[in-house]
């Protein structure tokens, strides 16, 4: 009686492993799906950056105030007769305090 338990038992292991380890398993078939997952995550993100860009080509295309755009913000273009002006937001703490400090000037009379 009991080599047969030990049979069955061996047989029902035997059964047991392409199930969970062999070619088709299912943790190979939950890694697949994780992949798969990923990768369309993936996809989606550059569908989503393609739109983006095919917006922007087809922007380029038609009008020319796209161009005119970047030819400021990246060459730093002006046209003939402007005025350009520059702020600058953050200055460092020695530019800032060797700024002389002057009160505004009033006139005398009040």
């Amino acid at each position: 009686m009991r080599v047969v338990t030990l049979i069955l038992i061996a047989l029902l292991l035997l059964l047991q492993y392409p199930l969970w380890l062999g070619k088709g398993s299912w943790l190979k078939v939950w890694d697949l799906n994780r992949q798969v997952e990923a990768q369309q995550q993936l996809n989606q993100q550059t569908r989503a950056r393609n739109a983006l860009l095919d917006a922007e080509v087809r922007d380029l295309k038609q009008g020319t105030d796209a161009i005119e755009e970047r030819a400021r913000s990246e060459l730093g273009m002006i046209r003939r007769g402007e005025i350009f002006f520059q702020i600058i937001e953050n200055q460092p703490k020695e530019a800032a305090s060797a700024v002389p400090i002057t009160k505004p000037v009033t006139s005398g009379k009040r």
